[in-house]
């Protein structure tokens, strides 16, 4: 029973622990005048440097940035103070140069304090919001432009063209990509079938030239007859008189040579 008793106390110490942390952290309370002086060197300082002092900032090492706003007694880390950097520039691209700034607001979130205000510009108005942790450091600044009614439906109306004109600027090439598809069998199949071979004409057999038939030249001289006649009378021994010489013909082969 002593046992019990110990225990359900112990309970109900735990529970009264954790309902006063909670309290604790709902009431704590942040200087607002405070966190305005922040806030306020950050907007001063930001619209009076250049863009080379700006990015003199961002050429720091991480150890160099941290000393260096340490030593202006502002509670920001160098990765923080370089998003606030960005965040104003962008907001400077699309409202202007900075004139002034209105009254701040402060409202409490679960991760700290915001401070809101409105800021003048040259182009347009826009919103500064000054986060901070719960243990009230500067966490981020975000410059929301004030669009009126009219600009922001004809920008919503320039996005929806954009967006439709680009979804149907891609149905019609994925619909040339597809009416390009019956063709791939065809080119496939062309480039399947291998050329057949050039098969070259027989060349004729080459024909020897006729050689022209060298035909001796009959001779008809009745001198060189008698001659011939007598020789072969005088060989047989007989009288050329029994001899007619008709024609005379060369060989082609002369054994007498």
């Amino acid at each position: 029973m002593k046992k019990k008793i110990s225990l359900l106390g112990l309970v109900l110490i735990l529970t009264l622990s954790l309902f006063t942390g909670c309290s604790k952290s709902e009431t704590t309370e942040y200087d607002q005048a405070e966190l305005e002086q922040y806030a306020d060197f950050i907007i001063q300082n930001f619209s009076a440097m250049t863009e080379e002092q700006m990015e003199s900032f961002q050429d720091m090492s991480e150890l160099e940035l941290d000393l260096t706003l340490l030593n202006t007694g502002v509670p920001v880390t160098g990765e923080s103070f370089l998003g606030m950097i960005d965040a104003w520039n962008a907001g400077m691209e699309e409202c202007g140069t900075f004139v002034d700034r209105g009254e701040y607001t402060m409202e409490m979130t679960n991760d700290g304090p915001v401070l809101t205000t409105e800021g003048n510009f040259a182009d347009r108005d826009a919103t500064l919001e000054f986060a901070f942790d719960d243990k009230g450091n500067m966490g981020s600044l975000t410059v929301s432009a004030s669009y009126t009614t009219g600009e922001i439906l004809q920008k919503a109306g320039l996005n929806t063209v954009l967006g439709m004109g680009t979804t149907f600027v891609v149905l019609i090439f994925l619909s040339f990509i597809i009416w390009l598809l019956k063709y791939i069998p065809v080119l496939e199949k062309k480039f399947r079938k291998s050329p057949a071979p050039a098969v070259e004409a027989p060349q004729a057999a080459a024909v020897p030239a006729a050689v022209p038939e060298i035909e001796d030249d009959v001779t008809d001289d009745t001198e060189l007859a008698a001659v011939i006649a007598a020789a072969v009378a005088a060989s047989e021994g007989t009288s050329p008189d029994g001899f007619v010489v008709r024609s005379i013909r060369r060989r082609k082969s002369n054994k007498w040579n």
